[in-house]
């Protein structure tokens, strides 16, 4: 029977709730000097936040190596209600120092990936959820494959969801060319985030005829057009037949970008992205995409 893995222990896919399906409450990367989440009462207060509007459980997608926080997640999650889901896996190499990527090209990352989602996260007894790794901007460099690779033979030794940052929203065909077509990874176990940083809308259907999840992350920040064309983007995709493939995320990376330090963050997909969207497709479509496709995205029959 499927579930998801909460840090708390596995739970039925309809208990999730209303889901940040992408966000963070705690990471670091040399990429954001002096920008980093690392402030325990902050995440508290910011989850605080977004259980008040209407929010059950957060889906943190940073990975290993990136400070996220393993050990803190249970009692948050305790402390506040919300259900939390903790990722392993690799971001691209620039988001880590030289030392642990010579220690991971090593070997056993395949390996890593399994034991933080079986035994879980060393010393914290928190098991991963999911897989996260990333694609570069319109190219999969040697790190990408690699990662990528791991986290396919990690997928198929325990049924795990992998889920992908796009850089700027690139290389989608390429990912899933590479997961799906030589990695054998079910369409429906893979999530492309961004995609709509790159809004085309022959890219986005082609990608979401895959079977894969098409994730519209990133409104708690101005990039791109992550807000004012998401509506169109997901009317156009539910107008094709895709409606049943789209997610809804906050992407909250940096200090700044928290409610609770002025910037949108994580309540703000409910209490603004929310009713946007479902102007343009209707509030029972946008209640599906918050509550049961999270569920269906995140739980695994756990190998």
């Amino acid at each position: 029977m499927s579930r998801v893995r909460t840090v708390l222990g596995d739970i039925p896919p309809e208990q999730l709730g209303v889901c940040d399906a992408h966000d963070h409450l705690f990471l670091r990367s040399p990429q954001l000097p002096g920008q980093e989440l690392e402030d325990l009462s902050a995440a508290r207060a910011e989850l605080a936040a977004f259980r008040a509007a209407g929010g059950a459980a957060v889906v943190q997608w940073t990975p290993y190596g990136m400070g996220r926080r393993a050990a803190d997640l249970p009692e948050l999650s305790r402390a506040t209600g919300v259900r939390l889901v903790c990722a392993t896996g690799l971001h691209q190499a620039a988001h880590y120092d030289t030392q642990l990527l010579d220690r991971l090209r090593g070997g056993g990352l395949a390996e890593l990936f399994v034991s933080e989602l079986t035994e879980g996260i060393a010393t914290t007894g928190v098991r991963a959820g999911f897989i996260k790794v990333a694609g570069g901007f319109h190219a999969l460099d040697a790190h990408t494959r690699r990662t990528m690779t791991a986290a396919a033979e990690a997928h198929h030794a325990t049924g795990s969801t992998i889920a992908v940052h796009l850089e700027l929203g690139t290389g989608a065909l390429d990912v899933l060319d590479l997961l799906c077509g030589e990695l054998g990874v079910p369409g429906d176990r893979v999530i492309l985030g961004h995609l709509n940083r790159h809004p085309d809308p022959v890219v986005q259907r082609q990608a979401a005829a895959s079977g894969c999840w098409l994730a519209f992350d990133g409104p708690s920040r101005a990039h791109n057009a992550t807000d004012w064309r998401m509506p169109e983007a997901v009317r156009a995709l539910a107008e094709a037949g895709f409606a049943d493939r789209l997610l809804l995320g906050g992407d909250t990376v940096v200090a700044g970008a928290r409610s609770v330090d002025g910037g949108l963050g994580m309540p703000y997909l409910l209490r603004r992205v929310r009713h946007r969207l479902a102007a343009a497709v209707g509030a029972d479509l946008v209640d599906r995409i918050l509550t049961e496709h999270p569920g269906r995205a995140f739980a695994v029959d756990w190998r």
